[in-house]
């Protein structure tokens, strides 16, 4: 076997096999073959079915939108609890409910073919990217970026096994991951979903998380084993400037040695589903299926005959269930919320819709087509003909209900077992990966005065990231995480509480009383959409955002004190970070580690007589930038000798060379290099700002030059807020209403300079939710000239129901999650159902860290809570 021996070698865990070029699609063997007798019973229930029965197979509503009568009336074929939703919305429900939850919708699935000779099994999925992460108590794990620093396909391998345990004993048959995505751009708010940039390590991994997830042929049939989902067909990772659902433009070649080799490995290794991507490949090769329509085909990866039927199902052999993503068939031309035609006819089998009559009206346009001749009835027979082969090879037809499975009986025993928290402690220190050690300050002895300061000092939230518990992930506390230990935590378990002081922003402690400083800094936490970097945003983290910024102060005070200062960067990508690796005596990326710090502190620490002493073994899985500006820089890949840098990439040379290569990481052995600080890439200087004369028009009298729109919690398609009905869906609902001709009952007596017109009536339905206005042409604009005149956020708002909780308001994309401004004490005090103004300096948005210079989004309202306003007259005013 051939081995990758430049940098892609990894202690302890051997080289990985290396790739060869591939010049067409390979046809692939799947450990997980075809069987005759299976294919016999498939093809004798098949004959029997409606072709009603047949599309409920197909459908897969979303737990909070779907009821025990709908499966008995639909003959549903499967469902899903998407992240942030539980059995009775209850957040910390325990193993039994969740148990429980499932038991009863398989049940109501085996009610409704008890008048038919024959039955089909309920299947439920869930996303459990890095551990069963949706359920209270469950094992959390590190984020696939930290995994991919480790190294070691074994651990990963066990990794599955052990959440596949976890997943069972809840009683659910079906996951959706591994991620398999190539990750080619830093700015993607996904990245640390993926492995790496490395199609090698991709590979590698592929492979041996589906073998934890399924095991064998046999295996796969028992209890303890899920079915595997790899995730998302194809090139998420390879968008132009990162864009999330955006769009990439690269070869053939390309998409087959670069972004589809987790793919490759995956279906090989005996995957039965893929995902498809929410994004688009813009190639001629990637034709419309149905050519002379009025709106031609938009190239979504959902809507691709050639990438989904050509490729993946027909050059690739895979012969399981290709399933939608959330709600995004929507987004295919030609295509609805309750119309997924052209996407079924371009090979979908599953569709995975969240709203109720979302779910409901693709069922009957679905029927309608078959009929009318639209959808052929060989494309319906070959999605279920997959959803059955699938539960087949699952053994759903010889398991027990839910309840009286093997696992689910000590559920609480193997949910969060000390077993699986091991194993997360083992990951999490074999992901650190070591870029500076200086002074050989590194293991720190355990009898030392520590300060642990920073903002990632005793941050749950930090260290997990999104997709933990709730989608983002940004409101994780301790008593979600009842076993979690920050990185605060872990360090007073070490040298003890008396010679620990913890002080996050350096506000009390004196540095002269330590001997050393532990600074825990990163990303707050994020998921898809809100963790997506806008093309004009640096890559600098303390460009980032204010509190980011503070860590950077916290360093340069530190070095001004002369204490010796052991950074730890917790981060879902690599991040422009240059002064801080200056400003550290040791510099250590932790990636999101996960809730068991004592991970980080078993290789930050001398060991403890008796016990075994851990060297770093984390190789850095992808390149670290130079620049502010090297979002995209990759390394060539080193199968493919002839490789052309994507349109896409950046060339990675001159300014761009990377700082520290893929596979760069310092060992505890290794000596300190005799260098002096790293060069720094100096910020380019900000233009004046553009003079403003007159008022920003966001929604008035005359309508709105933006798109408003909803996004937030499972609303990941962005609803559109019309202004000429109403818009529903689970977190917000929306009305147009009359907006006054002037602003009776305003507190300061003013009158707007415009008014009547539309106005919205919002209802905040207790989910995380944004309403914003978005430029359509996704350009920002510099509005600071606003500032400079001190214009202020202006509009009319009438309480029906005051915020339950923070209301804020902000003036920017909806990544970095700024804190925005908070309207809800104002709002409280408004006179009840009367017409007010609401205005705030452009000066206190500014304060709070938005991005003035690159607008795309002049007026953003976002709470978790509940409320019902109605709001007109929507402007930036100077007075």
């Amino acid at each position: 076997m051939t081995t990758v021996t430049d940098g892609s070698r990894r202690p302890g865990a051997g080289p990985l096999p290396a790739l060869r070029p591939l010049t067409e699609w390979p046809r692939l063997t799947s450990a997980v073959p075809r069987d005759p007798e299976t294919e016999r019973r498939v093809a004798e229930i098949l004959g029997q079915l409606t072709l009603e029965e047949k599309v409920g197979q197909m459908i897969q509503p979303e737990l909070a939108e779907l009821t025990r009568e709908d499966v008995r009336e639909y003959r549903i074929g499967s469902a899903l609890n998407g992240a942030g939703i539980w059995p009775g919305g209850k957040r910390h429900a325990s193993v039994a409910d969740w148990v429980d939850t499932v038991d009863r919708f398989w049940t109501a699935a085996e009610e409704a073919w008890r008048d038919r000779p024959f039955r089909i099994p309920f299947m439920w999925a869930t996303d459990a990217v890095h551990g069963h992460n949706n359920v209270h108590g469950a094992t959390v794990f590190p984020h696939n970026i930290g995994l991919g620093a480790a190294g070691d396909p074994d651990l990963v391998r066990r990794i599955g096994a052990a959440t596949a345990r976890e997943v069972s004993a809840t009683g659910m048959d079906w996951i959706f991951a591994p991620t398999v995505t190539t990750p080619r751009d830093r700015r993607w708010g996904r990245y640390y979903e993926g492995y790496g940039e490395d199609p090698t390590l991709v590979h590698a991994y592929g492979r041996a998380m589906v073998e934890g997830l399924q095991g064998d042929v046999e295996a796969l049939r028992a209890d303890g084993k899920v079915l595997a989902t790899l995730k998302h067909w194809i090139a998420d990772g390879g968008t132009e400037n990162g864009g999330d659902r955006g769009t990439a433009r690269c070869s053939e070649d390309v998409l087959r040695n670069i972004h589809a080799q987790g793919f490759l490995a995956g279906i090989e290794a005996g995957a039965q589903s893929v995902m498809v991507s929410f994004s688009s490949w813009e190639n001629p090769a990637n034709y419309d299926h149905t050519p002379g329509r009025s709106l031609p085909y938009n190239h979504k990866v959902h809507g691709s005959r050639c990438l989904i039927t050509d490729v993946l199902k027909d050059a690739l052999g895979f012969d399981g269930i290709v399933i939608s993503d959330w709600d995004a068939h929507a987004e295919v031309a030609g295509c609805s919320a309750g119309d997924a035609g052209y996407a079924v006819n371009a090979g979908l089998d599953v569709l995975m819709i969240a709203g109720r009559e979302d779910w409901q009206s693709v069922y009957r346009t679905t029927v309608r087509y078959v009929r009318d001749g639209v959808i052929p009835m060989a494309r319906i027979d070959d999605a279920v003909t997959r959803i059955l082969r699938v539960k087949m090879r699952a053994g759903l037809w010889d398991k027990p209900r839910p309840r009286d499975r093997v696992l689910t009986g000590s559920g609480a025993e193997v949910v969060g077992c000390a077993e699986h928290r091991s194993l997360s402690r083992e990951a999490a220190r074999k992901s650190l990966v070591l870029l500076k050690n200086s002074t050989g300050l590194l293991p720190l002895p355990r009898t030392a005065r520590v300060l642990v300061t920073g903002s990632a000092a005793d941050d749950l939230s930090k260290q997990c990231g999104g997709w933990t518990l709730t989608w983002q992930g940004d409101d994780v506390d301790r008593a979600d995480l009842p076993d979690g230990t920050t990185l605060a935590d872990a360090v007073r378990l070490v040298v003890g509480s008396e010679r620990c002081v913890v002080d996050p922003a350096l506000e009390h402690a004196d540095p002269a009383d330590f001997d050393v400083a532990l600074v825990a800094f990163g990303e707050d936490s994020y998921a898809e959409m809100r963790g997506t970097l806008k093309p004009w945003r640096s890559l600098g983290y303390a460009d980032l955002k204010l509190s980011y910024a503070r860590d950077l102060d916290v360093l340069r005070r530190l070095d001004t004190a002369g204490l010796p200062a052991v950074s730890v960067f917790l981060t879902g990508r690599p991040l422009y970070c240059t002064e801080e690796i200056n400003l550290s005596d040791a510099f250590v990326v932790a990636w999101l580690p996960g809730p068991h710090a004592q991970g980080m502190t078993d290789v930050l620490f001398a060991a403890e007589p008796g016990s075994p002493a851990y060297d770093f073994q984390g190789r850095l899985p992808s390149s670290w930038p130079r620049t502010r500006d090297s979002a995209a820089v990759n390394r060539i890949p080193p199968h493919l000798p002839d490789y052309q840098v994507p349109a896409e990439e950046t060339v990675p040379e001159g300014r761009h060379t990377p700082l520290f290569a893929v596979g760069h990481g310092l060992s505890l052995r290794d000596a300190a290099p005799a260098t002096g600080p790293l060069p720094l890439d100096e910020p380019p200087a900000a233009p004046p700002p553009p003079a403003v004369d007159g008022p920003l028009r966001v929604l008035d009298a005359a309508g709105t030059p933006y798109r408003l729109r909803v996004g937030g919690h499972n609303t990941w398609s962005r609803k559109e807020v019309p202004l000429t009905g109403p818009m529903r869906c689970l977190i917000v609902h929306s009305d147009p209403v009359p907006a006054p001709s002037g602003a009776d009952g305003a507190p300061d007596g003013n009158t707007p300079e415009t008014g009547g017109g539309t106005g919205l009536r919002l209802r905040f339905q207790g989910h995380p939710a944004f309403v914003y206005a978005e430029s359509p042409t996704g350009v920002p604009a510099d509005l600071r000239g606003y500032l400079d005149a001190g214009a202020h956020v202006r509009f009319l708002a009438r309480v029906i129901e005051p915020p339950s909780s923070a209301l804020f308001l902000a003036c920017h994309d909806d990544y970095p999650a700024q804190p925005g401004v908070d309207l809800a004490p104002l709002l409280r005090q408004a006179p009840p159902e009367r017409w007010t103004v609401v205005s705030v300096p452009l000066a206190e948005l500014d304060a709070a860290g938005m991005d003035l210079r690159h607008v795309d989004v002049p007026f953003m309202m976002y709470t978790e809570g509940t409320a019902l306003l109605e709001v007109a007259d929507i402007g930036w005013r100077i007075p």
